[in-house]
């Protein structure tokens, strides 16, 4: 019984840790696609791990589409006091009853320090601001027309968002952005071939169909390559 509990709790910092990890997909999208544990994660290269960690964030968004924030956190906060109670009062009475003195059973965890050092915060910090300065000046590039191409592009990407919005809300897109996450990197890695020959068709269409409409362009509204 107690070896049980202890791993429940043990199973549960660890599935914190790994709910860290994508935590930090706000701070530093690019660096996080990039990180080795993310990428053993959606490429399932620890099935264990990988589905600890889908089917958590998966249940967690669904809890969110069903309840309310606030009603989501508190019961994951209840559930994770309710366990930890249950273990304190359970070892001190199988240490009251074996008359032994082993000590608080969290004894190890409280010992770690959980402080973050203000060198880390420091570069988080610098970290956020850089990629908050480049997507500055990227809606001021493409907001002011800089170059009409671009900012046409993203008038249509909006402009399907608009239909998107309208099929789905930001719960449900999170939830089907879950699922893909998870789901696509082992079907592309199996399939890199012919996906990759499939996505150069269609880029090539792509930059042929921009082409073809920056050439009708008047002149002064085409891309200046030489900048």
């Amino acid at each position: 019984m107690s070896e049980s509990m202890g791993g429940i709790i043990e199973n549960s910092m660890r599935m914190f840790n790994h709910l860290t990890i994508m935590n930090s997909f706000f701070s530093s999208p690019v660096s996080l696609i990039q990180s080795p544990q993310v990428n053993d994660l959606v490429h399932w290269r620890d099935p264990k791990k990988s589905g600890v960690v889908f089917g958590v964030s998966l249940l967690l968004l669904l809890s969110l589409a069903a309840f309310s924030m606030i009603s989501v956190v508190s019961y994951l906060l209840l559930a994770l006091l309710c366990v930890t109670i249950s273990f304190r009062i359970y070892k001190s009475v199988i240490q009251a009853v074996q008359k032994s003195n082993e000590g608080h059973p969290f004894k190890a965890l409280m010992e770690k320090d959980v402080t973050v050092p203000p060198e880390t915060f420091r570069k988080h910090v610098d970290t956020c601001l850089t990629h908050v300065n480049r997507v500055l000046k990227q809606m001021s590039r493409l907001f002011l027309v800089e170059d009409l191409v671009d900012s046409l592009k993203l008038a249509v990407v909006m402009w399907l968002m608009t239909y998107v919005g309208a099929v789905f809300n930001g719960i449900t897109i999170l939830i089907l952005a879950d699922i893909l996450l998870f789901s696509v990197p082992p079907i592309y890695e199996k399939n890199k071939t012919q996906i990759d020959r499939y996505i150069d068709i269609a880029r090539t269409q792509v930059n042929t169909t921009f082409a073809k409409l920056q050439e009708k362009l008047p002149a002064s509204m085409k891309r200046c390559k030489a900048e």
